[in-house]
């Protein structure tokens, strides 16, 4: 069963334009993100799916010369660029991870790729994720669905938001598809009090003052657990971009989300 993790990135975030290229720690963010993955002993292949704009030539530059393998699709369908991907090296699981998480933590992707690959036929998923509901630190979004499912999202999603966020008519549909999530066994939720992911400037203030006091040329990769020791003992990194802690694109979408209840999340925090 061959496995593709895809990095969805681009350098046109309305938010906060550039972010994946923006440096930590003396390299480019996505560039540091990819070593992370990289770090995760489950064998995959690596793909960096950016876009066919010209100002995403620099994220594709910066896949290429790192020795990862580039797809470029569709600007705004991620369903599609995702679907494209797989074709293009046949995989048969593709595991979705988006370019704002240069904190996601090598153990956890290993952890939910294990649970994938510890369930057998006739009991095999067609998606699992550590989503439903998120209990690490938010920025640690693994998603894995099989290429079956992906496909036949991509004939039949039709809402703009499934199309864009890749996965939602497959996860929002267990009565159609074998769902699974994987939940942290502290059994904490800090997927409302840690955001470790990036689109806002205060979120690239907190990722950066975390590379800076942990990352080093001969320890590049850092667990979890140093993050949360940092965090804890320096409280006002937390502090940072607190105003943005719990949001998501599910808020926007709650009242069409069949399984809204399941994402652990307050309907009442919007994004922006």
């Amino acid at each position: 069963m061959s496995v593709l993790v895809v990095v969805q990135a681009r350098t046109g975030s309305t938010r906060l334009p550039g972010k994946v290229l923006l440096p930590l720690a003396g390299k480019p963010l996505l560039e540091r993100m990819l070593e992370r993955l990289r770090a995760v002993r489950s064998p995959f292949e690596l793909v960096v799916a950016t876009t066919t704009d010209a100002g995403d030539d620099p994220v594709a530059e910066l896949a290429a010369r790192t020795g990862t393998r580039v797809h470029r699709g569709h600007p705004t369908d991620l369903l599609d660029r995702h679907v494209q991907a797989a074709r293009a090296v046949a995989a048969d699981v593709v595991v979705k991870i988006p370019s704002d998480c240069p904190l996601i933590a090598p153990e956890v992707v290993e952890q939910v790729l294990g649970a994938w690959h510890a369930r057998r036929a006739p009991e095999q998923l067609d998606f699992l994720s550590n989503l439903h509901p998120a209990t690490w630190p938010d920025g640690n979004d693994v998603e894995v669905v099989t290429r079956d499912a992906l496909e036949t999202a991509w004939r039949e999603a039709r809402k703009p938001y499934e199309r864009e966020h890749t996965t939602p008519f497959v996860w929002d549909r267990p009565e159609r598809f074998r769902v699974g999530n994987v939940t942290w066994e502290t059994r904490l939720d800090y997927a409302r009090s840690h955001r470790f992911t990036i689109d806002y400037p205060e979120d690239y203030a907190l990722i950066a003052a975390v590379y800076d006091a942990l990352c080093t040329p001969e320890r590049p990769v850092f667990p979890l657990a140093d993050i949360l020791d940092l965090v804890a003992a320096r409280p006002e990194l937390l502090e940072l971009n607190a105003r943005y802690r719990g949001q998501s694109w599910f808020q926007k979408h709650w009242a069409e989300l069949e399984t809204a209840s399941m994402l652990g999340m307050d309907p009442g925090v919007t994004t922006e």
